[in-house]
């Protein structure tokens, strides 16, 4: 956590999906940087590198839930919220596409619950949103800048192109402060949701069991360290009152597009592995291509990723070896 900045320094933020796995290197950035932060916590997630890194115990942990509009507005009333990093959601395509209108009231009202309080508030000064590439659907011109129209189809990606258009519109009536994150795909230690390919594949070599790939291998997406994409969000918070970034949406990529079996085979690779991805090509309701054009965040935030594809992977795999040791689970190579 390398990024120093004095403009935190007894800043009060609050942040939603703060156990989660960018929330809980956001978090720990934060309070490194000196921010009083409270989280809404709805779920306590041991395993989290909220409560491994100890960093739970530095923050005021609100419980509740997203679609609690009472607990939100009490929260940035009572703790004097300044900043508002929002990140909760449900973000699981495959979950989504099971339970769609969870999905719904998580991402969309909850999205929604937040810019409403931040509304209502006196003392908000800047509330980031985190949508992601999928808020653009697919579409034929490739990469995606941020004029690109949002046209998610299936239920994850519409609940993120809706919560998108939504703090627009808070901003476009309001005038809210609000700044939109639109990121690919995360990867680094912390990262427990193991049907991601990053970690499960992780997991799989360490155990000595075939990495399983549900697609043809050949989608092809961003992937963005999740270091780099936490100063990201802490850099656009930080700019959030200039006219050139209020109310604006901003992409965040390496610009370096890669498949999902290159992904898998650098995996292998690095952690000289003799396994074989096992190819199952049964995903379904996901975009082939997605990737971005970060020139704006480099433009007018002087923003750029710090780690490749390949330096990343490699700190996330001595996360995971350490993560999976101190666990004791299975075998280990």
């Amino acid at each position: 956590m390398a990024y120093k900045s004095n403009y935190w320094i007894d800043k009060n933020v609050f942040i939603t999906g703060a156990t989660g796995f960018l929330g809980s290197s956001l978090t720990q950035m934060l309070v490194t940087n000196g921010a009083n932060v409270v989280a809404l916590v709805r779920d306590g997630v041991p395993k989290s590198d909220f409560y491994l890194s100890g960093v739970y115990r530095q923050v005021i942990s609100v419980h509740g839930k997203l679609e609690d509009l009472t607990v939100i507005k009490r929260s940035l009333n009572e703790y004097d919220i300044e900043h508002i990093f929002h990140l909760g959601a449900q973000t699981q395509v495959v979950t989504a596409n099971r339970s769609p209108l969870d999905t719904f009231e998580s991402n969309i009202m909850g999205t929604w619950n937040v810019l409403e309080a931040a509304r209502l508030s006196s003392l908000v000064k800047g509330l980031v949103v985190a949508s992601t590439d999928k808020a653009y659907g697919s579409q034929k011109k490739l990469p995606y800048d941020e004029s690109t129209p949002l046209q998610g189809e299936h239920p994850y990606d519409v609940s993120k192109s809706a919560s998108d258009l939504i703090s627009q519109s808070y901003f476009k009536t309001y005038g809210l402060p609000v700044a939109i994150t639109r990121c690919g795909n995360f990867f680094g230690g912390g990262d427990l949701n193991f049907n991601r390919i990053v970690p499960g594949t992780i997991k799989s070599v360490l155990q000595g069991k075939t990495p399983v790939i549900r697609s043809d291998g050949k989608f092809v997406r961003d992937y963005l360290y999740i270091e780099d994409a936490a100063i990201a969000y802490l850099l656009l918070a930080e700019n959030v009152a200039r006219p050139q970034i209020k109310g604006e949406a901003f992409n965040f990529s390496t610009e370096t597009p890669t498949s999902v079996l290159e992904v898998v085979n650098t995996i292998l690779q690095q952690m000289k592995s003799s396994l074989k991805p096992k190819i199952t090509n049964e995903a379904t309701g996901e975009i082939k291509e997605q990737y971005l054009s970060a020139k704006k965040a480099k433009s007018l935030l002087n923003w750029k990723p710090k780690y490749s594809l390949q330096a990343g992977l490699t700190e996330t795999i001595l996360w995971y070896r350490s993560f999976f040791k101190n666990q004791n689970l299975g075998k280990f190579v």
